[in-house]
């Protein structure tokens, strides 16, 4: 039972640093600036469902799709792993929010694809999904200081899991 955690534990937390719930509470608050709280909660849905058709579409056709472009795990590693350093150095280095838009559309992309989706577990999912459908009681808890204060910790931690991908990655050539 304890080996069984130990593997979840190991699986969950990183995916959970990449998806990063909290971030995306302050992103998702900060897309749907414009919409109503009833198109909010849509776009949340559209976001944490389009996240999972993606994730379910590469657990069945990722083997395929890597053959097919000629693609090992270690070159995913390593591209995996360099655009989550991008993302993360962006994320560090941002002093004002960023600009990403506006407007009332945003569950698929940028929400759905390629921010929620991933190597997603149904747990961060769930986790997800719990966040931003509270993310206006959430925001108003944690302040905005405080989702962006953890959000660069989290930004950091994925620095880190991106450079142990590359490094794996290119170990393994």
């Amino acid at each position: 039972m304890r080996n069984l955690a130990e593997k979840f534990f190991l699986a969950f937390i990183p995916v959970f640093v990449a998806i990063d719930p909290i971030g995306l509470v302050a992103l998702f608050i900060g897309l749907g600036t414009t919409a109503s709280p009833e198109k909010r909660k849509e776009q949340a849905f559209i976001g944490i469902f389009t996240g999972l058709c993606v994730a379910i579409g590469f657990i069945f056709l990722g083997k395929i799709i890597f053959a097919a472009l000629g693609i090992t795990v270690a070159d995913f590693q390593i591209a995996g792993g360099l655009i989550l350093l991008i993302l993360a150095a962006r994320e560090l280095v941002t002093f004002g929010p960023p600009d990403r838009g506006g407007g009332d559309e945003f569950g698929i992309v940028p929400l759905g694809m390629p921010l929620i989706a991933g190597p997603a577990l149904l747990v961060n999912l769930a986790i997800v999904a719990v966040a931003l459908c509270n993310a206006d009681r959430f925001s108003r808890w944690m302040g905005k200081q405080g989702l962006r204060g953890v959000s660069k910790i989290i930004a950091l931690l994925l620095a880190a899991i991106a450079v142990s991908l590359i490094r794996r990655g290119w170990q393994m050539h």
